[in-house]
């Protein structure tokens, strides 16, 4: 390698590093990367659950779809986003930190620009509408990369605490496109006034606004990424990283994880379509006055759990992940329980006891969420809890997939009932495996 080489990657990659260490361990730079890598992980689940924000406004401007393939819309994301994961979880210790941030902020801006041109045509085919919702799923790919890729930059103490700020404010995008995109909608954005908007009966929409307006900021999130990121010596090849295979705590930890984010995503990327086609628009009440609109309330359950998953982080570091993972358990399967006694309604004045059922339900994922990140640095070593973060994440991600499948083929209660069944299973494991006094794996 010329000196000038030596010289560039130098630059970019930090020598002598220990985490464990103080002596070994720049502080500023392991918050730094944290800082710089949540904002760019915000854009990314923005992007990840455009669709969901997008798709409850097509049939007002014109777009002719029918439930089922609405359902499907919404769960394409989580299908790619899971592939894409399976990938990214590979690439913090071939590619580091700095290229990876970067680039995929850049990424992002695809399907953005795809779906900005795309809403503008009601007669856009479907097919193109199912590439541009397969193609949002590299911002839900990119967080098997960027969790990872933190945990290598601060000590066991701090790593409930990081992971739950990065994690828990990152999923606060689910709920930023979500609350955001309907305002966004409904105004023309300065500078792109010139393109007409959307005409319904109920006046006009600019639902390209909330596909448009996060570009500069990934622009942005890719500059802060190049200029001020860096690497740390963290290296392996693919062959070295599947150990984590052989770990039977990779397997249980990702049983668990698909219990607290999978559902969760799952159910946010659904919650509106649900909400409509339940007690809303598109239920049996439809014609009534009064009924509730999806997209007033889909920003709540992400909005709730983000909050939870970053304000329980401390409490992991405090009292270990491990019986708050177990508390996350009993919690979902009770209130999964509760909601789908409200699922096959009499009347619309049930909608409360839905609606207050899940945001419990959103409330205890969020517990989960942070316990199982702070229990997977505790049990296993640091490459590989690195690994298993990724593979618990990639196979979790699926769940905006399954649960927009699983509603388009069985009655929503079924469903329901079915995934609280595997919620209690997974608190039992949680507690004879991590939970319990002298637990295997007291994490």
């Amino acid at each position: 390698m010329s000196a000038a080489k030596s010289a560039t990657a130098s630059r970019h990659v930090v020598t002598d590093w220990n985490p464990e260490d103080e002596a070994s361990w720049d502080s500023r730079l392991a918050w730094r990367t944290l800082a710089i890598s949540t904002y760019s992980m915000i854009l990314a689940f923005c992007v990840w659950f455009l669709v969901s924000a997008i798709a409850p406004k097509l049939a007002s401007i014109g777009f002719h779809l029918t439930k089922g393939q609405l359902y499907w819309l919404t769960a394409m994301p989580g299908l790619s986003g899971g592939i894409i994961r399976l990938v990214y979880m590979f690439l913090p210790p071939v590619i580091g930190t700095r290229r990876m941030v970067a680039w995929s902020s850049l990424l992002y801006i695809i399907p953005m620009f795809g779906w900005f041109f795309a809403v503008q045509n009601p007669n856009t085919d479907y097919g193109v509408l199912l590439a541009l919702a397969i193609a949002c799923g590299i911002g839900g790919g990119t967080f098997s990369g960027y969790m990872p890729s933190t945990g290598y930059f601060f000590p066991k103490r701090l790593s409930g605490t990081a992971l739950g700020i990065q994690a828990g404010i990152g999923n606060l995008g689910m709920s930023v496109i979500q609350l955001v995109g309907p305002v966004l909608m409904t105004f023309g954005l300065f500078g792109i006034t010139w393109i007409a908007p959307q005409h319904t009966s109920g006046g006009d929409l600019w639902v390209h606004n909330a596909a448009i307006f996060f570009v500069p900021w990934s622009i942005l999130a890719a500059v802060l990424a190049f200029v001020y990121l860096k690497d740390v010596p963290v290296k392996a090849n693919f062959r070295e990283q599947i150990d984590i295979f052989g770990n039977p705590n990779t397997w249980l930890m990702t049983l668990l994880y698909v219990m607290t984010f999978g559902l969760f995503s799952g159910f946010s990327a659904q919650f509106g379509l649900l909400i409509n086609n339940t007690y809303g628009a598109t239920s049996r009440f439809a014609g009534m006055e009064g009924l509730p609109a999806g997209a007033t309330y889909a920003f709540l359950g992400p909005l709730i759990a983000s909050i939870v998953r970053v304000a329980w982080g401390p409490l992991c570091d405090r009292f270990g992940g491990a019986i708050w993972t177990f508390v996350s358990g009993v919690g979902v399967a009770g209130t999964l329980v509760w909601a789908a006694l409200f699922l096959d309604p009499s009347g619309p004045d049930q909608f409360p006891g839905f609606l207050w059922a899940m945001l419990a339900f959103f409330f205890f994922s969020g517990i989960g969420n942070a316990g199982t990140f702070k229990q997977m640095p505790m049990i296993m070593p640091k490459r590989q809890a690195g690994g298993a973060i990724g593979f618990t994440a990639a196979i979790a991600s699926f769940g905006p997939f399954f649960v927009g499948v699983a509603l388009s083929s069985m009655a929503a209660s079924t469903w329901f009932w079915i995934c609280a069944v595997y919620a209690a299973v997974c608190a039992v494991i949680c507690w004879i495996q991590y939970a319990r006094p002298r637990a295997p794996f007291p994490g």
